[in-house]
């Protein structure tokens, strides 16, 4: 069970997350993208929004998620890491990180999709005749790539992110 430890604090906050994510990112790439759907900037800076207003939401409960984490019998659950947080430290708390997790997030995010939009084309030009057949395949490789990159980019920043959240004021 110690695996699973602060998962409730997620399952709250990554739902409502998701949902704001990718409605700000359609709607910015609707408007970013002038109908061009290839358009790569649009992408990048459509997640960038995305993020900024998804972290909003999720920061709270990704930061009792990294309490709860840590173990130690300081909380005996969620909702008593919630209140013991806020009574203690103040509604700051939750959102110390933020700036830290927006400012590794939007870099991730604007690496994510430039690369992956960018190995996806060059992917499909290596053999553009199989490309429909090979969709999975473009999508899978570019993907990883992508997220390599990006996790290259930005895991000093997550590290910091999680020492401002596991840090008792």
């Amino acid at each position: 069970s110690g695996l699973y430890r602060g998962i409730a604090a997620m399952g709250l906050g990554a739902g409502p997350a998701h949902a704001v994510y990718f409605s700000i990112y359609e709607f910015c790439k609707a408007g970013l993208s002038g109908g061009d759907p290839d358009n790569h900037l649009a992408h990048a800076v459509s997640g960038v929004c995305a993020t900024v207003m998804s972290d909003a939401v999720l920061t709270p409960m990704d930061m009792v998620k990294q309490r709860l984490q840590l173990g130690g019998g300081v909380y005996r659950g969620l909702f008593h890491c919630v209140k013991t947080v806020l009574k203690e430290e103040g509604i700051g708390a939750f959102y110390v990180s933020y700036k830290t997790t927006v400012v590794m997030n939007a870099p991730f995010t604007a690496v994510h999709f430039s690369t992956y939009e960018a190995a996806k084309r060059g992917l499909m030009e290596i053999s553009p005749e199989t490309a429909d057949d090979e969709r999975l395949a473009v999508h899978a490789t570019a993907g990883a790539a992508a997220g390599a990159l990006a996790a290259v980019v930005t895991t000093p920043l997550d590290v910091v992110k999680t020492q401002l959240q596991c840090q008792v004021i």
